[in-house]
């Protein structure tokens, strides 16, 4: 190749079509639209030719099951890329190879059309072209293109056009190729305005007369006037389910059965994200039917995503296998935004690389507030936004969630729990106002995708390669409307196998619920501000606390609602958020100890006049069955006279470890105990051997301003990522993971995911019992990691800590963090060799102890 940069020429390889055209420059990218292959080959060809000529660098991307264009003896270099392996990893196989290549090297790809069948998307085709096409014209390179001509509906084709410098149609009329240009950006329009014929050698002549123009264009395969309406891939698979509906009422046989069950495998790859064998589920539980009535409430295409798809997998298990549970569900109304539209927002604002760089290592946290200022101000496809609106005018004014639903969400081993946003649309007001406020939702949930929380939890998952793509799950909030706050009268979580049995008459295998008034906000994360009602499903009226002012001590007392004056989420006393709500069963919910007294929300009402605990420990088994796993559903409940109805919102694998195998996990006798904890124990019994002990000093810490707080709760995210490959034990006071500093230490699941055993002492403050938080994100990311809660009560029988002894242990904080030494009067960090220390840790006698030797 002649390194000199003056001796290329770009050309078509046909001067006389380069005379038609003004001119083939650096950048150019000349897309052929194209009726057979023979008519881009024949244009392929005295390209190569001139490339040769030039000794310039031909790279050939060959990926189409068609003919190849180009063979190995011709000069060019032939790289196979495979649609096969996914658009992103595609766009990366042929990215690769072109910032290898540099600039001025000439390319000619295979036909499009290939890729929108191997995606079955046009717009993923034109996503492709949108993304590669401006970098082969920064790099000054000339590239050939085909693509069928009326084949792929306006998303794809329209960005094509929009992106190119040379769109040309090549006819075949009487034996003869015939070139009419469609755009030639910043050249001469005149050359837009004539069909060429391609005579004998290098000639191309005007065509002038009506009749030989007339009969070209007569059989050029025009799609009609309704070509502007050519339907998809998807759109194309969809008619032919329901043509299929059709035939069977209409009686139809001869294989329908099997052209259904063909159609159904085919369109449930497309809804569904694979994986830890959600098809076969869906497959045992769904029909064409309701693939159909999916489709029919979706924006854009793609994958549905995880929580979408377990809403609707759990539904139809129930439908099935509880049949009369499930004709008292709510019946739910949800929309679902596919992973194309992710995809395409992507591409459209210019971030698909920024967003690239976060499957890398070395740079997954690079960029993320250029992405995040990107997103929050990126535009969406007018197509989608004109969807939206018709979702809008279906929900008129009542609220809506706008809920990730991602690709790898809700799996087995990793549920992304609280790793991706959620947002409310209080939806009051007018409708443009109303249209942008879901789009800034939507906006936020995209952008939650590049937070740093969601990629370190994926850097930890191993899933930092992963193709991430988020779909959205839109639903209909549950309640009642006409007042000013709008929530459900009840909702939570529940979980097919409680993992904490508080008292020896709890079978964990009957699940557990935790439950709250209002929103279920307070069941799903962590608040810190009050308290929740947790429900054994076999034993319903036990309780953690053991007299009635505990209980009352220990009552929810803050609720959490949609304002629809103040069209916000707002969180308020649960007796000023019901307040003249005649609806509101307060009767069921609340209880007092004397008839003048009090009331408080105990829930002891619906629990043992209502059918409730027994509906959900059917459902949860049910699903458990059908799941053949620990199943979690979070859910709300609204009451209409005496009767509640069930709205299921999610359901998905329960992130619980194995607790066979765990062997003794009762102490020696005579052992001395300098750690002994009886009350909250989660997670599988076992026996660990800590090589380092950190505890921050319960006493020391709550005399610690706010400042201070925060600084030592860093020192441990710092302890702990330089504990990495060692078992750890960290003790401390209150509640981990609070956002309260009052209340705990604020540290993030990345501050202390190194840790083998967490204790929180439960010691900072007199009405503070630990919520044990079950179903949270919190506790989640902790069963995920396979580390194992318990919390110590100082002032309870049977709980002991002997500060005194593990600090007679050297406190290696100064060696590991020089820069820490003034903290070791409150955090202190014990290394012990292996066998010296042991936790015993019983699940099920709900006790754990850390014995020192010596």
């Amino acid at each position: 190749m002649d390194d000199d940069a003056s001796a290329f020429a770009p050309t078509t390889g046909l001067p006389a079509l380069d005379a038609v055209l003004r001119g083939v420059q650096r950048g150019d990218n000349v897309v052929w639209q194209i009726q057979s292959l023979d008519e881009y080959l024949a244009l392929v060809q005295p390209y190569a030719r001139a490339a040769r000529a030039q000794r310039r660098r031909l790279i050939y991307f060959r990926f189409a099951s068609h003919a190849p264009l180009l063979a190995a003896g011709e000069g060019a270099e032939i790289h196979h890329p495979r649609p096969q392996d996914g658009f992103d990893a595609f766009v990366d196989q042929v990215h690769s190879v072109i910032e290898a290549a540099g600039r001025e090297t000439m390319y000619v790809f295979d036909c499009l059309s290939e890729l929108a069948g191997a995606w079955q998307s046009d717009r993923m085709m034109g996503n492709f072209f949108r993304l590669t096409c401006p970098r082969l014209f920064d790099l000054d390179t000339v590239t050939y293109f085909g693509v069928y001509r009326n084949t792929h509906a306006g998303d794809g084709m329209d960005t094509i056009a929009d992106t190119t410098q040379y769109l040309l149609d090549v006819f075949r009329c009487r034996g003869r190729l015939y070139i009419r240009p469609i755009k030639v950006q910043h050249r001469s329009a005149r050359a837009m305005n004539l069909i060429h014929a391609w005579e004998d050698g290098d000639r191309f002549r005007a065509v002038a007369d009506s009749g030989t123009v007339s009969e070209i264009l007569a059989g050029s395969g025009w799609a009609g006037l309704e070509g502007g309406a050519i339907a998809g891939h998807w759109d194309r698979h969809f008619a032919a389910a329901r043509g299929l509906l059709a035939r069977r009422r209409a009686d139809a046989d001869g294989g329908q059965a099997a052209r259904e069950a063909d159609c159904f495998a085919r369109l449930a790859r497309l809804l569904f994200p694979e994986g830890g064998g959600l098809l076969r589920l869906i497959g045992r539980y769904m029909g064409l039917e309701d693939l159909l009535a999916i489709r029919a409430r979706m924006i854009g295409n793609g994958s549905i995503g995880g929580k979408a798809a377990g809403m609707l997998l759990a539904r139809a298990i129930l439908r099935r296998d509880l049949p009369a549970l499930h004709e008292r569900l709510e019946a739910h109304d949800s929309f679902y935004v596919g992973t194309e539209v992710f995809d395409t927002f992507f591409v459209l604002n210019r971030l698909w690389w920024i967003r690239r760089r976060q499957r890398e290592p070395e740079s997954f946290l690079q960029g993320l507030d250029e992405a995040r200022g990107r997103i929050l101000q990126g535009e969406f496809p007018e197509p989608i936004v004109r969807r939206f609106e018709a979702m809008l005018d279906y929900f008129g004014e009542w609220p809506f969630i706008v809920r990730s639903s991602s690709r790898l969400e809700d799996r087995y081993g990793s549920a992304f729990a609280g790793q991706y946003d959620s947002v409310f649309c209080v939806n009051q007001g007018p409708r443009g106002k109303r249209l942008a406020d879901l789009l800034d939702a939507v906006r936020q949930v995209y952008a939650s995708t590049l937070g740093e929380q969601a990629l370190r939890y994926r850097q930890r998952r191993g899933l930092l390669h992963e193709h991430e793509q988020m779909a959205l799950l839109i639903m209909r909030v549950s309640g009642t409307a006409g007042r000013r706050y709008f929530h459900p009268h009840a909702a939570g979580v529940g979980l097919s196998v409680n993992p904490y049995p508080w008292n020896p008459q709890i079978d964990m295998r009957a699940g557990v619920v935790r439950l709250v008034a209002g929103l279920g906000t307070r069941a799903v994360d962590r608040s810190d501000d009050d308290y929740t009602r947790l429900i054994a499903l076999n034993a319903p009226a036990l309780r953690p606390e053991t007299n009635f002012g505990a209980i009352a001590r220990h009552a929810q007392r803050r609720m959490d609602a949609l304002d629809l004056q103040q069209n916000r989420l707002v969180s308020g006393p649960f007796a000023e958020l019901v307040k003249g709500a005649g609806d509101f069963p307060l009767a069921l919910f609340t209880s007092r100890e004397r008839d003048d007294g009090p009331a408080f929300l105990t829930f002891d009402g619906l629990v043992s006049r209502t059918a409730f605990v027994d509906d959900l420990r059917a459902l949860l088994a049910v699903l458990h069955a059908a799941y053949d796993h620990p199943v979690e559903v979070e859910f709300a409940v609204n009451f209409g006279g005496d009767a509640y109805r069930i709205n299921l919102l999610q359901c998905r694998p329960m992130q619980i470890r194995d607790s066979e195998g765990a062997g003794d996990a009762r102490p020696p006798e005579g052992a001395r105990q300098v750690v002994a904890a009886r009350g909250a124990v989660i997670g599988p019994g076992r026996v660990i051997h800590p090589e380092r002990i950190v505890l921050v000093r319960p006493a020391v810490y709550g005399q610690l301003g706010q400042a201070d707080r925060l600084a030592v709760t860093q020192l441990v995210g710092r302890i702990n990522q330089a504990s990495a490959g060692r078992c750890l034990l960290v003790l401390g006071p209150g509640r981990w993971g609070s956002r309260d500093l009052w209340l705990g230490l604020p540290v993030a699941f990345a501050e202390i995911n190194h840790v083998a055993a967490l204790c929180e002492i439960v010691a900072m403050h007199d009405n503070l019992v630990p919520d044990v938080s079950l179903g949270t994100h919190f506790l989640n990311e902790l069963i995920e990691a396979d580390m194992l809660y318990f919390a110590l009560f100082p002032r309870l029988a049977g709980n002991h800590l002997d500060e005194e002894a593990l600090q007679r242990l050297p406190n290696r904080l100064a060696d590991l963090l020089p820069d820490a030494a003034r903290w070791s009067g409150v955090l202190h960090v014990a290394d012990v060799a292996r066998g010296a220390a042991t936790l015993y840790a019983d699940a099920e006698r709900q006790q754990a102890v850390l014995t020192l030797a010596g």
